[in-house]
């Protein structure tokens, strides 16, 4: 087993080397052909071709091949988080009519396991934060209630404390001194004293202050009946009417009396001095404490309701957090099922990708997709355009709004109209071995309806920049450059003659021609070349020079003379320089060796200095 692998490996191994020994060797065979072509162009000298110089119609215009794309498209993205894989998914091509629009036919599913036991914990946890929201909100209506309650046991405390010192002081001194216009407890003995001889005293205060009045009267009335009695019995035990005994118990009742009326002063002076302040500071003091413990009582309210409240308030974030949680573990769910949005054929995304991105983001069964990353493209195909690439020396000729002419690979017969619509603002770079080509990604709309043209399809655009009226050209490579000027070769009866000529503008086949030459006359189409610093002659059968080479002198050639960048643009078209059987003389059209757009070369098959190739576009020389 172990030999057999081996030789597989060896077998894939020189296989590779096979090809990769094939490439350069084929490159060189091409390369030597070619060179072998241009040479046997050179050396025929005498079947060089002319063009009448006419006056016609000149086409400015820019042609690339590009790719035919749907002007509108229905891009389905993926909405899952992170990493997704592809269990299930239409076919590419299906064709997505309205009824399967309006069934909601299913074109991709991806896998749901995690998704579904992330829908399952959440569902539990909201539910948690439902009932801590309910409890909360009830927690909240009880604390209310309650420091309603303890609000209204305080204020009770204040009023019924306002009563008891209003009752014991009488409402106008009670009043006072709820107002605070009068303090016991600062005032002196004399203030207690005028305090409690002001005539709006009343209250128990009064009543007391009354009772002890009235007791003081009493005993000094008493005392003065005793006294009186005393005096007639000591004239009766003068007398001896009486017995010791009888004077004995009226002198104790006389002296029984007087201690009765002292007690009794002492009793108001008491009740004056210290009674009456300690009292009504009790009663003041239980007012003013009633009103701190209410203002305690308010603060405690306030800080069990704000408590309540931010219960609330968190519980009420936590319940929308795990709403919001929950609801979107439900659009994950939802969005692993991707159902047709509208009619249209089915494109995988991967397939409008380059071979490398195609492998990084292929979609297929089991292929992993991530977040935002289109999977399916549904494009409307009422309206298309093609997408081209633009080099960066010819993006500013291009002007949204300009015609273009699309022809179409897969209908070659068939010539399509359009309009510029967009050109991108950024330079892309699609060759990674030359980093140094930009080009701009140019959308240009096809015009009508076509059932026939699909998304992918290759399409070469001409972009239309300039349309020039009746003037004066030839065939590009009918003027050369040397030192940076233009000439062309006019031909006449004995021969031909170098001009120097002024151009315009140019395309691909044609150029205009300013200055220098006049209708009707006749260019070579294959001038002259220099090679080794000398005109190549032609040499008639006596080994003459021939006339038309008797007016190039040896010119040295510029071979590091700097290049436009329009002049060293290669022209990669392979009917350049094919020409109307109309436009050629008869010698043209009997000549074997059509001139190609690049022209002759030198031997050595190098680019000949001071002959400038072909634009691929047209443009201004």
């Amino acid at each position: 087993m172990n030999e057999q692998n081996n030789k597989l490996s060896f077998i894939k191994r020189f296989r590779w080397v096979i090809v990769f020994s094939a490439v350069p060797a084929g490159a060189i065979v091409l390369l030597l052909l070619w060179g072998a072509s241009r040479t046997a162009a050179v050396t025929d000298d005498t079947s060089s071709g002319t063009f009448t110089v006419h006056r016609g119609d000149l086409t400015v215009n820019v042609t690339e091949s590009g790719d035919i794309k749907a002007l509108n498209s229905k891009d389905i993205r993926c909405e899952v988080e992170g990493k997704s894989t592809i269990i299930n998914i239409v076919p590419e091509g299906t064709y997505i009519t309205q009824e399967d629009v309006n069934k909601g036919k299913i074109l991709v599913e991806l896998d749901s396991s995690s998704i579904t036991a992330k829908v399952t914990q959440q569902e539990l946890e909201f539910s948690a934060a439902e009932a801590g929201l309910t409890e909360a909100e009830e927690s909240l209506e009880i604390q209310k209630q309650q420091n309603a309650s303890d609000i209204q046991a305080g204020e009770m405390k204040v009023r019924f404390a306002s009563m008891d010192l209003q009752k014991y002081l009488g409402e106008t001194i009670g009043e006072k001194l709820i107002l605070g216009t009068v303090n016991p407890a600062d005032a002196n003995d004399e203030e207690i004293d005028r305090l409690i001889e002001d005539a709006n005293l009343g209250g128990e205060a009064l009543q007391k202050l009354r009772e002890l009045d009235s007791d003081i009267y009493l005993k000094e009335q008493n005392l003065e009946l005793a006294n009186n009695k005393f005096e007639w019995t000591e004239k009766l035990y003068d007398k001896k009417y009486i017995s010791f005994s009888e004077r004995e118990a009226d002198r104790l009742d006389r002296e029984k009396k007087k201690v009765e009326k002292g007690q009794a002063k002492t009793a108001r002076d008491l009740f004056v001095r210290y009674q009456f302040s300690k009292d009504t500071e009790k009663l003041l003091s239980d007012y003013q404490e009633a009103k701190r413990e209410l203002e305690r009582v308010r603060a405690s309210a306030r800080s069990k309701l704000a408590q309540a409240q931010a219960k609330l308030q968190s519980s009420q974030a936590t319940y929308k957090l795990k709403k919001e949680l929950l609801e979107k573990a439900k659009k994950q769910l939802d969005a692993c099922v991707i159902r047709a949005p509208s009619p249209g054929q089915v494109v995988y995304s991967s397939s409008m990708l380059d071979r490398w991105q195609r492998q990084q983001r292929l979609v297929e069964i089991g292929g992993e997709v991530r977040e935002r990353q289109s999977i399916i493209s549904i494009p409307d195909p009422t309206v298309m355009k093609a997408e081209v690439k633009i080099h960066e020396n010819w993006i500013d000729k291009i002007q949204l709004g300009q015609e273009a002419r699309i022809t179409i690979a897969a209908f070659p017969d068939k010539v399509f109209s359009g309009k510029v619509l967009r050109k991108s603002p950024m330079a892309d770079q699609t060759d990674f071995w030359n980093a140094d080509l930009k080009v701009y990604t140019t959308d240009v709309g096809i015009d009508g309806t076509y059932d026939f043209l699909k998304t992918g399809m290759t399409g070469k655009v001409e972009i239309v920049i300039e349309e020039l009226r009746d003037v004066i050209n030839v065939p590009i490579q009918a003027v050369i450059n040397i030192d940076g000027k233009k000439y062309c070769y006019a031909a006449n009866g004995k021969g031909s003659e170098r001009r120097e000529v002024q151009t315009g503008v140019f395309n691909t086949d044609f150029v205009e021609i300013k200055k220098g030459l006049t209708e009707g006359e006749k260019v070579l189409l294959n001038p002259p070349r220099l090679s080794g610093g000398t005109v190549k002659s032609r040499t008639n059968g006596n080994g003459k020079q021939s006339p038309q080479n008797q007016t190039a002198e040896a010119e040295k050639p510029a071979a590091n003379q700097p290049q436009s960048g329009e002049e060293a643009s290669v022209n990669k078209s392979a009917d350049n320089g094919k020409l109307p059987p109309s436009q050629l003389s008869e010698g043209e059209k009997s000549s074997p060796n059509q001139p190609q757009s690049g022209g002759p070369v030198s031997k050595d098959r190098t680019r000949t200095p001071g002959r400038q190739m072909p634009w691929r576009q047209g443009g201004r020389r």
